[in-house]
């Protein structure tokens, strides 16, 4: 089936795959309804944010067989996230078994390409205890939803324009690696402001001139054969479809320099005719940057538009994900 979604994540699959942690042990794995969770007014999650989710995809290929893209990667990450969100700790197994078989049991339902199925794996903190502001939640709820989306450029891939902000953060420094709702909530202002007040898409946070990324995705230039970002501290989410990305370049011959950029440099960089820019997700894979906003003045990216090395490793990753080239990294696991 082909997947034509208007709005990316908003359509749901009936069901959900859960589990609970009481304290001591976590729940048989159950299907439920994915309407709603019961949850107590006063539960942790609703007033000290101790919530974390993923973002991953299963695929369709040819032969009609499912595979999902680096599980194994996500699975780490939520375990991470948890641990720096002191939430109760869950075997990958647990997760695992989770993930594959709420997925197997709408096989017939992922999308062929270019669609997808989008998978949410969200772990939240369950504790009806407002006095614990300054300690963890001992109980919690891990489920998983599951969306199919469509070609996420079904209009076309439009250049994004990124305002670069050198005064504030995505989030606290020491929460960048965690992919929890309170980070994405932060961003929220700074990127509604920056849409107002000179369209932009999206704000490439540069705190004291240091290019990180934006509210939703990892910033990637690309200068020739070369490709520059921002090396993985804390400070910022540690994206593994930029990480795939990072791989096939290498892959392909590419430099890759992982390390510290400035606005200057980038500013610098962007002017020079066949730079391109992007940003890289999980929805994406990657989208074209065409404009950076900066003190009031507009850089285009490049001279002529063209995108040709975006085209190339995205296409990259996409063949491997729908099965279109071998997968020779072991990223695909079959359900």
């Amino acid at each position: 089936m082909r997947c034509t979604m208007a709005a990316f994540g908003s359509v749901f699959m009936p069901q959900m795959a859960l589990s609970t942690f009481d304290g001591k042990n976590w729940s048989d794995v159950t299907r439920v309804s994915a309407q709603q969770i019961s949850l107590h007014p006063g539960a942790h999650v609703l007033h000290y944010a101790s919530t974390c989710f993923e973002g991953l995809k299963a695929f369709r290929h040819q032969d009609g067989s499912v595979h999902i893209f680096r599980m194994d990667a996500n699975i780490r990450r939520l375990a991470q996230s948890s641990q720096l969100l002191s939430l109760p700790s869950f075997s990958p197994e647990l997760l695992e078994s989770m993930i594959t078989g709420i997925v197997r049991h709408y096989a017939s339902e992922v999308p062929a390409p270019p669609g997808s199925m989008y998978i949410r794996p969200t772990h939240i903190g369950t504790e009806p205890a407002i006095g614990k502001a300054a300690a963890p939640s001992t109980t919690s709820m891990l489920y998983i939803l599951l969306s199919p989306v469509g070609d996420y450029f079904s209009g076309g891939a439009r250049p994004l324009r990124l305002l670069l902000e050198e005064d504030g953060t995505r989030c606290a420094p020491h929460m960048g690696m965690v992919k929890s709702g309170g980070n994405y909530a932060s961003a929220l202002q700074p990127i509604l402001q920056a849409r107002a007040s000179v369209n932009a898409d999206q704000v490439l946070f540069c705190p004291g001139g240091d290019v990180q990324e934006t509210g939703a995705a990892n910033f990637l230039l690309i200068d020739g054969d070369e490709i520059i970002t921002k090396a993985l501290d804390s400070s910022f989410l540690h994206g593994i479809t930029r990480d795939s990305l990072l791989t096939i370049a290498r892959d392909m011959g590419m430099t890759v320099s992982e390390r510290e950029l400035s606005v200057d440099e980038l500013l610098e960089r962007a002017q020079k005719p066949g730079t391109e820019a992007a940003l890289s997700g999980t929805a994406a894979v990657m989208t074209p940057v065409g404009t950076l906003i900066h003190n009031g003045k507009e850089h285009n990216v490049g001279t002529d538009g063209e995108t040709p090395t975006i085209t190339k490793l995205r296409t990259a990753l996409n063949d491997i994900q729908w099965g279109k080239t071998p997968d020779s990294h072991g990223w695909l696991t079959k359900v």
